[in-house]
């Protein structure tokens, strides 16, 4: 028996629906919750090629429900890790990793070289950006996101359909809508939205009718109900974004919400003066064995405060230069405002050591 075997079996699939797979593109933007269980089930399915764009990395509070990644995946770009999961599944498709972040530099580029962007992020800024991108290059989005215990999913600009920005035209400040670092998530919840968002995928790509476009669905899991809402199209907002010259990054509340502090280099610093944060795990490496630092896991941060001093300059530092960005913005939700993030992380921290060191 071949590896499509079940799928061919289906006339409403067959040899040349398991074809027309084979020969789709599939750009899929975060490789987390929602991210895992499609990327999983497209490449099971034989989705021909699929991309990956993460620029985050696994952590080990991901492991509850981004069930693709191991716990030796711990401090890997998901992206990248993803890729390696993925080709151990199916070797006989394309599987692009793109460890980055998507901004409007390059976001038209990557969707038009794709058939569907599937929306698997957890953040505003994002979300419009990819409604944006998908409208001016004529991509269908399929889109999903979570909270707690209820989950929604729908299609977006799908046959002159609506658009993310139909159903939401304009993002919510900061703050108000809380993510589910925050609050929380039922780890099965994204494994049951994401293979919805997979079924809807496949549904696009083997042009089968009652694709879920129109409609926003809800679900509950702890109720199991699920309810839909109708979305009708705003062709005003289309034209806006489709005559824009360019794409437009949206800035969540930027009047009110400081810039996060990011360094680059320690030599005009006074290293017995700054109180330094290494926000990673334990048991990541490599270690600083020149450097005195307090090591507080960015999940724990807002419960050890009291061990962080204030009153020095504090310079917040991780693996590759994201997690602790997260940090810095969380240190100031809590009142300490003169923390900044070391870009480039740990290793980037170990050459400006080396280099003050050597001045001396």
């Amino acid at each position: 028996m071949g590896r499509y075997d079940r799928h061919i079996m289906l006339k409403e699939v067959g040899h040349e629906g398991q074809l027309e797979l084979s020969n789709a593109k599939v750009l899929i933007v975060g490789a987390g919750g929602l991210g895992c269980p499609i990327l999983q089930y497209l490449t099971a399915a034989g989705v021909g090629t699929i991309g990956i764009i993460d620029f985050d990395v696994v952590e080990i509070s991901n492991l509850q429900r981004q069930i693709l990644f191991k716990t030796s995946d711990i401090g890997i770009n998901k992206a990248l890790a993803a890729k390696k999961q993925l080709q151990d599944l199916n070797p006989t498709i394309t599987i692009e990793a793109y460890p980055e972040r998507l901004t409007s530099k390059n976001a038209l580029q990557l969707c038009a070289a794709y058939d569907v962007v599937v929306d698997g992020t957890d953040n505003f800024v994002t979300r419009y950006l990819i409604n944006d991108a998908v409208v001016k290059t004529g991509k269908p989005q399929v889109y999903g996101a979570i909270f707690k215990f209820e989950g929604q999913l729908s299609v977006f600009n799908y046959q002159n359909g609506p658009s993310y920005r139909c159903l939401f035209p304009k993002p919510p400040k900061k703050g108000v809508i809380p993510n589910c670092n925050e609050v929380g998530v039922l780890g099965v919840l994204t494994g049951i939205i994401g293979t919805m968002m997979a079924n809807e995928v496949i549904k696009i790509i083997l042009k089968f009718s009652d694709v879920l476009s129109g409609v926003l669905l809800c679900y509950d899991s702890r109720t199991t109900n699920i309810s839909k809402l109708i979305i009708d199209r705003n062709q005003s907002e289309i034209n806006h974004i489709i005559n824009q010259t360019a794409l437009q990054e949206i800035q969540v509340n930027t009047q009110c919400e400081p810039l996060l502090g990011e360094i680059t280099e320690l030599n005009n610093l006074i290293l017995n003066q700054i109180e330094f944060i290494d926000v990673r795990e334990k048991h990541e490496t490599p270690k600083i064995m020149s450097l005195k630092y307090k090591q507080v896991p960015l999940g724990q941060i807002k419960e050890h405060l009291d061990i962080i001093d204030s009153n020095k300059k504090i310079v917040v530092f991780c693996q590759s230069g994201i997690r602790s960005k997260k940090a810095v913005e969380l240190l100031r939700d809590s009142g300490i405002t003169n923390a900044v993030s070391f870009k480039g992380g740990v290793m980037n921290m170990i050459t400006n050591i080396k280099n003050i060191k050597n001045e001396k």
